[in-house]
């Protein structure tokens, strides 16, 4: 009798975890969190630098809910690895840091060479505070209230606010960075990394190599009979392709970024639910398919397509902090995974507010920030190339357009005010106040 039992109880439990391993919860939600845990806790101690317990507390944690406390890490710092599994046994993953190329999740199902590195060609080149011009422009001490006022307030639900940086005119007038941070850390900006990839299209077209409006121009989709979708329709998210972002774990963005070895590849095989240019719809995997595409323009190698990232876009400017993470298969995760300083994400955002031209040099071709900025059709006037348009409701100044990224992560432009204003942190479920620290910023200016 007792073996009879038994016998129904394993087969009960194997027929729940068949039948858990073959639903959405088993096939993607509980992967994609043990993935994400593995990719985010490797970028942030090995990349950012930041205590492996601080970053889970603030940045990670709060996202799993409570199935955090079920998810063991494994932190190994000498060879710069995590990985991750729910309860020892179930859902494992692994992701590996390598020097200039950030943390990767290794699914074993691609070419990983865990022995890439590619270096840059100097250190981190930090931005001097310019006390002069600051006190010329600005009332200094309403200028730090401003920014000090977009941290935490003890009294209230913690934004984790981790650095704010501010520019006036190109110059560094304001600074100031939480407990564990400093200009010195390269800051995740999560979505973005979808301005950077709009900013490399835009160099690339300055050089006459692509054209962002030809068809049959994104080498992935061609097989699958999509090359009417251009580069264009992916940047401003037009593409038609159901790769639905929904932020609930279980969606086919959580699937791309955390479960496949080839974003692109993922994103190019989905259903075509509307004709190009006739549907918005705020989807990572459209820019990764566009960095992919852009990638094949610049080399046959990880190696030579990072080289050349950073000779177009990077270098010129001074940034030398930047790292943009590569899937397994080596597409570099244009839609969320570039990592730099405070000072290097201004100085990305100061190219747009000086129209595409740094130290004299056009970097981006004429007219491009006023076609990044220009709205996209279904988007509420919300939405350009890779950057989000200031709306009515934002109530900040006329003409304000920044980079966003999850978990509250902006570089503002205010071109009226000649400001640039970057913002980081790790900001979960309540208002970071950052559009209130923009315009307090902004009534600190002398008239």
């Amino acid at each position: 009798m007792l073996r009879w039992i038994g016998g129904i109880a394993a087969a009960l439990v194997l027929a729940a975890i068949v039948a858990l391993n073959v639903s959405k919860v088993g096939r993607i939600y509980l992967p994609s969190g043990t993935g994400m845990m593995a990719k985010q806790l490797c970028s942030m101690v090995f990349v950012s630098d930041l205590d492996a317990d601080y970053a889970r507390t603030i940045y990670l944690d709060p996202l799993m809910g409570e199935a955090a406390g079920f998810i063991n890490a494994d932190i190994d710092y000498e060879r710069q690895t995590v990985s991750t599994n729910i309860l020892g046994l179930f859902y494992r993953k692994h992701a590996a840091f390598r020097d200039g190329l950030g943390c990767t999740l290794v699914h074993h199902r691609g070419q990983f060479d865990a022995d890439l590195e590619l270096l840059p060609r100097q250190d981190f080149q930090p931005l001097q505070l310019d006390a002069a011009h600051r006190d010329q422009y600005f009332d200094g001490a309403a200028l730090e209230a401003a920014v000090l006022g977009g941290f935490d307030d003890p009294q209230a639900d913690r934004r984790n606010t981790l650095g704010v940086a501010v520019l006036h005119q190109g110059r560094l007038v304001a600074e100031h960075y939480a407990p564990g941070a400093s200009r010195e850390t390269p800051f995740l900006g999560w979505s973005m990394t979808k301005s950077v990839t709009a900013t490399l299209a835009g160099a690339l077209e300055h050089d006459g190599r692509i054209d962002i409006t030809a068809q049959n121009a994104v080498p992935a989709l061609t097989p699958e009979g999509h090359g009417d979708i251009t580069l264009e329709h992916l940047l401003r998210m037009t593409g038609g392709l159901a790769i639905h972002e929904l932020n609930n774990g279980m969606d086919p963005n959580s699937q791309q970024l955390f479960t496949a070895s080839d974003m692109a590849r993922f994103s190019a095989t989905r259903r075509q639910f509307a004709e190009p240019g006739e549907h918005w719809e705020y989807m990572s995997g459209q820019t990764n398919l566009a960095m992919n595409a852009l990638q094949a323009e610049l080399g046959t190698s990880l190696m030579d397509q990072l080289a050349a990232v950073r000779a177009e876009i990077f270098e010129p400017l001074g940034v030398y902090s930047a790292i943009i993470e590569p899937d397994e298969a080596g597409t570099l995760v244009g839609s969320s995974y570039m990592y730099a300083t405070a000072h290097d994400w201004a100085r990305l955002a100061q190219l747009y507010l000086d129209d595409g031209v740094w130290n004299g040099e056009r970097i981006l071709p004429e007219g491009w920030v006023e076609r990044t900025t220009t709205p996209t059709e279904g988007s509420g006037e919300a939405y350009g190339i890779g950057f989000w348009l200031a709306t009515e409701g934002d109530n900040l100044p006329e003409g304000t357009y920044f980079m966003n990224g999850f978990q509250i992560q902006l570089a503002m432009v205010l071109p009226e005010q000649e400001l640039v204003i970057v913002r980081f942190g790790a900001t979960n479920n309540i208002s970071a106040g950052a559009f209130d620290m923009t315009r307090a910023i902004v009534a600190s200016m002398r008239n």
